[in-house]
């Protein structure tokens, strides 16, 4: 542990970091820093050479390397490992951990700034600020206008994700996406898939590997396409010893399992329900309050110094959260109990163990005896934080709801399956409510958007006629009038309908963004339109068993262990050069063996635009029982939860979409 500053840290550092009530505990490894915009004006830069060398060696690949080192702090669940290998699995952790060197070997003596992405990467996997401040880092702030260094602090460290600003290319019309190619694409995308290739090819350089790329989906075409060809990658195949399958897969073809409710794990519920942590994608914060002296009746009270989930320092937290992980929901809280119990123990403290079911004020009691022992919360601070994220997911309200949800989804699988979607949609239209006449259990806005996409993308292609027509002008009126009778619109709803308050929204302005929203939505059915393996998610049912989702992700895994169909359809191999070219072309006249990706033994998935916990969890079981003798690494751009899909899809401009940048 540092020794607490000579001054108190400004209070930009110590806003958001829950340990600033503790003399600065922790403050260096658990420190989360906010969204960075410009280069502080009244500091120094760092010489020209040196922040050249941070941006392109860094920066470009922060986002990647920031989910990585979510990998890192667990190994089983986010990269699932055959036997319980850990070769693989540790050189993608070391990887994470040695991108951050060209940084510390400058940051000695100097005030280093980061930007939000850069702040994430080093949170989850690059070692947190201490390795900052071990380096010689005079402090760690975040890389705003408004932060700057102090007197005798005149050395910085820039360290920013770096983006180009270009203009878009001249569009031309496009009959339909089988039309579009790379040089379609606005400059700016075509810039952020090639800082995604660039830094998948720096992480499968350091894994030395050769890999064959594989697509599912018209963007993971592109990116696979852009890998495959990229030469720098070329260069790095010629030597590798090591051989790969990366298979890239757009999540636009399966938003089922993103918004649906069907995981039964304590992580998904965690980061669902607690609020995110400011300029950070994968982690949320913590309320520390029942481990200090404040006292606030308010639960809506804001939390001026969370805690987190990323504890990379901390072996027994990083134990727990994979119990969060790879544990069922009530398996997991037993977890939590259990090594409270045994951390509680080893302090001596007076700690009475039960029984039974584990409740949040049975683990707030234990939490107490923690509160004014100031060695026992050094000693545990990562777990105590973890063991609060579970308390304050258990109490609250969305927990309840989430078996709602549940329960509501699966009768939905079984309707869709009996029904046409008129009928669906006319059982939803009862439970749209304005805001003054729903109850504490009732839907809001935000969970019919979620609803909604669920129904959208389960069904798969819809026919259109006029009794599908009314059913969705009912179930739209029914949006646009709760829409304008919310008192307060939330962060979602501002963003959708481009008001910043209820008072600016107009009836007019709420009809035009529930009319995107179903034009988005019927774009979501058609998203398998093309495929003829995995054209549909939704297995109806019979007299023999109900009608279930069976996600894409387990549909892909179990195509390619399927030896008796050799040449999966949907599975797209990019070709690398001239002789992949020649074997496709022969392939046509001649038995000719096409690279499958099943081929090799590491198996590595990118989702392009996030992956949730049970999906990942799922590929785990799949692997171990299908193949366990194969490596999977899971890589993505964010730890997706229901949420996020209706910002992603109503939201969020789709020429610039969530890849991992």
């Amino acid at each position: 542990m540092r020794s607490a500053p000579a001054t108190p840290p400004p209070r930009g550092e110590l806003r958001r970091c829950w340990n600033s009530w503790n003399c600065y505990l922790r403050h260096a490894s658990t420190q989360p820093i906010g969204v960075g915009r410009v280069f502080s004006a009244s500091y120094a830069r760092a010489s020209q050479p040196a922040l050249q060398h941070v941006c392109t060696v860094v920066a470009v690949r922060g986002r990647l390397w920031g989910f990585l080192g979510a990998c890192g702090c667990a190994p089983r669940a986010w990269r699932v490992m055959s036997g319980g290998g850990s070769g693989m699995a540790a050189a993608a952790l070391s990887f994470c951990r040695q991108a951050w060197e060209p940084v510390l070997a400058k940051a000695r003596r100097a005030v280093v700034f980061l930007d939000a992405a850069c702040a994430e990467s080093l949170h989850w996997g690059g070692g947190g600020a201490a390795r900052l401040l071990a380096a010689g880092a005079l402090r760690v702030k975040e890389l705003s206008s408004f932060e700057a260094g102090g007197p005798g602090q005149p050395k910085a460290l820039f360290v920013d994700l770096f983006r180009l600003n270009s203009s878009r290319p001249e569009k031309r019309k496009l009959s339909s996406l089988s039309d579009l190619d790379f040089a379609s694409l606005p400059t700016e995308l075509q810039l952020q898939i090639r800082m995604l290739v660039s830094g998948l090819n720096a992480l499968f350089e350091f894994l030395d590997v050769r890999e064959e790329s594989f697509a599912i989906g018209t963007l993971s075409k592109f990116i696979a396409g852009d890998l495959a060809n990229y030469a720098l990658a070329k260069n790095r195949r010629k030597t590798a010893q090591g051989r790969a399958s990366v298979i890239f897969i757009d999540r636009t073809l399966d938003l089922t399992g993103a918004v649906g409710h069907h995981g039964d794990n304590l992580a998904e519920k965690v980061l669902s329900m607690l609020p995110k942590l400011p300029g950070h994608a994968n982690d949320v914060m913590v309320n520390m309050v029942e481990l200090t002296a404040l006292q606030t009746p308010d639960d809506s009270c804001s939390i001026i110094a969370p805690g987190c989930l990323a504890q990379p320092n901390d072996p027994a937290a990083k134990a727990l959260w994979e119990s969060f992980m790879n544990l069922k929901h009530k398996e997991a809280v037993m977890e939590v109990r259990r090594h409270l119990v045994e951390a509680a123990s080893r302090e001596n403290l007076p700690i009475k163990m039960s029984m039974g079911r584990v409740t949040p004020e049975q683990l707030s009691s234990y939490i107490q005896l923690f509160k004014n022992n100031f060695k026992a919360l050094e000693n545990h601070c990562g777990l105590l934080q973890l063991v609060l994220a579970t308390i304050q997911t258990l109490k609250h309200p969305k927990n309840a709801k989430w078996d709602n949800f549940l329960a509501f989804e699966r009768l939905l699988l079984q309707n869709i399956g009996e029904s046409e979607m008129p009928s669906v949609l006319n059982q939803l239209l009862p439970m749209i409510k304005s805001h003054n006449k729903r109850k504490e259990d009732d839907y809001n806005c935000e969970d019919f958007l979620i609803l909604l996409v669920y129904i959208y993308s389960v069904v798969g292609e819809i026919r259109a006629g006029k009794v599908l027509d009314e059913a969705e002008g009912e179930v739209k009126k029914a949006l646009v009038q709760a829409f304008c009778d919310e008192p307060e619109l939330s962060s979602l709803l501002q963003k959708i309908t481009g008001c910043d308050s209820a008072q600016t929204l107009t009836f007019e302005k709420a009809m035009a963004a529930v009319d995107s929203i179903f034009k988005s939505l019927w774009e979501v059915s058609r998203a398998r339109m093309n495929m003829k393996q995995f054209n549909s998610v939704h297995i109806p049912g019979s007299n023999i068993h109900q009608a279930t989702y069976k996600p894409l992700l387990k549909q892909v895994v179990e195509e390619i262990f399927n030896y008796d169909r050799p040449d999966p359809v949907d599975i797209e191999h990019m070709s690398a050069g001239l002789t992949d070219l020649l074997k496709t072309g022969f392939s046509m006249f001649m038995k000719v063996n096409r690279p499958h990706p099943g081929d090799h033994p590491l198996l590595i998935f990118y989702m392009v635009g996030g992956v949730t916990v049970s999906e990942v969890k799922m590929l785990k079981d799949l692997i171990s029982a299908r193949k366990p003798s194969v490596q999977v690494i899971v890589l993505s751009s964010t730890l997706l939860t229901p949420l996020h899909i209706p910002e992603l899809l109503f939201a969020t401009d789709h020429l610039q979409p969530d890849i991992g940048i």
